[in-house]
């Protein structure tokens, strides 16, 4: 019994939750058809620590390539861009959103379906990485976005 306590304990204490001090609220995947090209998350992410941080890349066992985005305006036209990392400022927060930050997901190896879950590593810049579930939800559409 105190075996398994421990090594339950010990799960909860491992590399992946070193990056306890930055919460994660609300994230989820957007639900694409069958076929896809691409998919994103959205989550926001609060940074408890005097100091800031930022997400430097991100992986997920659902894409062959994730890659941290942003949108701007180009002319009239919103454009994705790809970003080199996604700050989280001190004592603050940072929103993952539909036209704002997101991590973008190429190369689909399952369809996004409605109510299924993916698992998402964010890594830091100091070496810590974050493991969360993104829930697969229906987002709205009508933004048209150029790569």
């Amino acid at each position: 019994m105190k075996k398994t306590l421990f090594l339950l304990l010990s799960l909860f204490t491992s590399s992946s939750a070193l990056a306890s001090d930055i919460d994660i609220h609300h994230p989820y995947a957007r639900a694409m058809p069958p076929g896809a090209p691409a998919s994103a998350v959205f989550v926001t992410l609060m940074n408890k620590t005097d100091t800031d941080r930022a997400i430097v890349s991100a992986s997920t066992p659902a894409a062959g390539i994730v890659e941290l985005h942003d949108h701007i305006m180009d002319g009239d036209v919103m454009k994705m861009r790809q970003v080199p990392e996604i700050k989280i400022p001190a004592k603050g927060k940072t929103v993952l959103k539909p036209g704002s930050l997101h991590i973008m997901m190429f190369e689909l190896r399952q369809t996004f379906t409605e109510g299924e879950e993916i698992e998402v590593t964010v890594n830091f810049k100091n070496g810590e990485s974050q493991t969360f579930i993104a829930p697969i939800k229906k987002v709205m559409k009508g933004m048209k976005m150029k790569h």
